[in-house]
């Protein structure tokens, strides 16, 4: 892992908004890339010259919709049998895709939003997204949105915080650890709008239509 977290880190310094595109599509799909390690880089040397600020949110966006389309259509294609199947071998058990199958049955929209904004959720939202056919306009909307934000969030983290201690630039998994503890506040925001979301939701749903 550590090989792999140098061999990205390099891909955002040497490639520039290429790396960044291909880093964050790749963390829109089953790849194991934390996002913490291409934006906040990249927009400490947006400060530096070497990129633009608008530039990196813009390329990291780009990104990850290209991935998330890709892990959608690869989940509507492939069908929930074989998700099932071979799920457990990506992480995903039955039970997580029945959970998030029902999430997306009932928040669509604002369950992909902010579940662009969680950890972990993040990159497994367009498996549950493709296997229901949830409109795929309405599902690159607030793809679109949730990561505009997020890489946001972290561009202005990275231009503080490793602004402020440049030798993380050295130390790639050092970099992640205190990236990941300076964000926290902003992953409690998301998780107290997420539940607000949801209380919003449940309060004004119309109730079910009785049978006769």
């Amino acid at each position: 892992m550590h090989r792999l977290i140098t061999l990205w880190f390099g891909w955002v310094h040497d490639w520039g908004y290429l790396g960044i595109v291909v880093l964050m599509a790749m963390e829109s799909t089953i790849f194991p890339v934390p996002s913490e390690l291409v934006i906040p880089p990249a927009a400490y040397w947006a400060v530096q010259g070497r990129f633009t600020l608008w530039g990196v949110v813009l390329a990291g966006t780009v990104g990850s919709a290209l991935g998330a389309g890709l892990t959608y259509w690869a989940a509507r294609w492939l069908g929930r049998p074989l998700v099932v199947r071979y799920g457990p071998y990506l992480g995903i058990s039955e039970s997580q895709l029945l959970k998030a199958e029902r999430w997306l049955a009932r928040y669509e929209a604002g369950g992909v939003f902010f579940a662009r904004l969680l950890p972990v959720v993040r990159h497994l939202i367009g498996i549950p997204a493709g296997i229901v056919r949830m409109d795929f306009r309405v599902y690159m909307a607030m793809t679109v949105a949730g990561s505009a934000l997020w890489c946001g969030v972290l561009a202005w983290f990275g231009a503080r915080v490793i602004g402020d201690r440049p030798q993380l630039l050295d130390h790639p998994d050092q970099m992640i650890l205190v990236l990941k503890a300076k964000a926290l506040w902003f992953v409690g925001l998301a998780l107290a709008l997420a539940a607000l979301y949801v209380l919003v939701v449940r309060l004004t749903a119309k109730p079910a239509p009785s049978e006769s």
